[in-house]
């Protein structure tokens, strides 16, 4: 897999400065929990998982999740298990034909109802097993998070794989004030102890959300929902330190269709306007009709609070979200300095672009991110940015 791999060699030679690097399940797990970007989730019961994932459907898509919870009904649960479990032994039956390739195919994860399900579906899954890079654990605490890490060693150790673990943090008592501290330091306790397992921090928002009755409109962004803010806060302090990080994914934004707004668009006319005049603006305008303005600016404001990836129930909002992944030239040149000048003198220095300070060690946790991300994502030309793979990306359409 590799991230924009549906751009032609000369326009990723256009864009990028650093092209985006190759990776498969078997990445080192730092690079690997980078590379999951927008992780797709689609309910178990669709029918036409394996022949989406055999052409390519989804232009971008490096990783997805198979749902078998809150997106299949109760009445459901065992429709969407056998399905799921067919599609993944079609999937592993095309690699051993030839008709594709376990490194081209996405990073798949199954969102399990239980540790107990997690068992019988790897039980069926049998040999086919090995299409998976892991599972998520919806409504993970610090009380059943170990019957699943439990199963997940099991799992492992029987069919000699390494699958990983993604717990979805989205729990009352996650969420409510007074157990909130105490739950997420019981959580990361659990996690510290099988930290080799653990590939993503994910988080609930939309059932943090339905704990207040709260639901927010196409207008604003989750950090404009206070009572989820601060928990995005305390979450990020506890699972984001530098001397033991984990990645934690962002939350899934819901819109993907039009109708009347109240609130001014939130992308601005310039930047597509001086780079393809009218038919910029028409790409803006559409995008806008979908509700991407709303997932660009939430999607930004993840990066600016310590999030990295996203979770997405829409395929047009892969590209959006990995287009702002990719490290711009500036950052990228800032963070060179940064590594480069802590293996000499340290202090302080004026940065490349003389546009801002660059603080040697209050910066170098930050500079090994970028220089990270850049591996995964690729770096800008100096005068490339977002807006080129946006406009890629709707060109190709027309």
């Amino acid at each position: 897999m590799r991230h924009f791999n549906y751009l032609t060699e000369e326009s990723v030679e256009n864009i990028f400065y650093r092209e985006p690097m190759n990776f498969t399940k078997e990445s080192p797990k730092d690079l690997l929990a980078l590379s999951l970007g927008a992780s797709l989730y689609m309910p178990g019961t669709r029918a036409a998982i394996c022949s989406d994932i055999l052409s390519q459907k989804h232009a971008g898509l490096v990783s997805m999740v198979l749902d078998l919870e809150d997106a299949v009904s109760d009445k459901e649960v065992d429709l969407a298990e056998k399905n799921v479990i067919t599609q993944l032994h079609q999937l592993s039956d095309s690699i051993n034909l030839g008709i594709c390739k376990n490194e081209e195919i996405p990073l798949i994860f199954i969102r399990v109802r239980s540790h107990v399900q997690m068992k019988s579906v790897a039980a069926k899954l049998g040999k086919a097993i090995s299409v998976l890079t892991g599972f998520v654990f919806p409504k993970f605490t610090h009380k059943n998070g170990v019957d699943y890490l439990d199963a997940l060693h099991e799992i492992n150790q029987k069919y000699s794989i390494h699958l990983y673990g993604m717990p979805i943090l989205e729990s009352p008592e996650v969420i409510y004030k007074e157990s909130r501290m105490t739950e997420l330091m019981s959580i990361k306790k659990l996690l510290d102890e099988n930290f080799a397992l653990i590939l993503n921090v994910r988080m609930g928002a939309t059932d943090f959300c339905g704990l207040f009755g709260i639901r927010r409109s196409s207008d604003y962004t989750i950090y404009d929902i206070s009572v989820v803010r601060d928990c995005i806060a305390d979450m990020v302090n506890v699972f984001g330190r530098s001397e033991k990080e984990y990645i934690v994914s962002g939350p899934v934004w819901e819109y993907f269709y039009k109708s009347e707004r109240v609130m001014k668009p939130q992308l601005r006319e310039t930047p597509f306007e001086n780079i393809l005049g009218k038919e910029g603006l028409a790409i803006r305008k559409e995008m806008i009709n979908q509700y991407l303005d709303g997932l660009i600016k939430e999607v930004m404001m993840d990066k600016n609070n310590g999030l990295m990836g996203k979770t997405i129930i829409h395929p047009t909002h892969i590209k959006p979200v990995h287009a702002f992944s990719v490290v711009s030239y500036e950052e990228y040149m800032d963070a060179v300095s940064i590594l480069e000048s802590m293996e000499s003198e340290g202090g302080v220095l004026k940065s490349h672009f003389s546009n801002k300070m660059n603080e040697m060690k209050p910066h170098y946790n930050w500079a090994k991110k970028i220089l990270n991300k850049a591996k995964v994502y690729g770096v800008f030309h100096e005068q490339n940015s977002y807006i080129d793979l946006l406009t890629e990306q709707e060109l190709s359409y027309i």
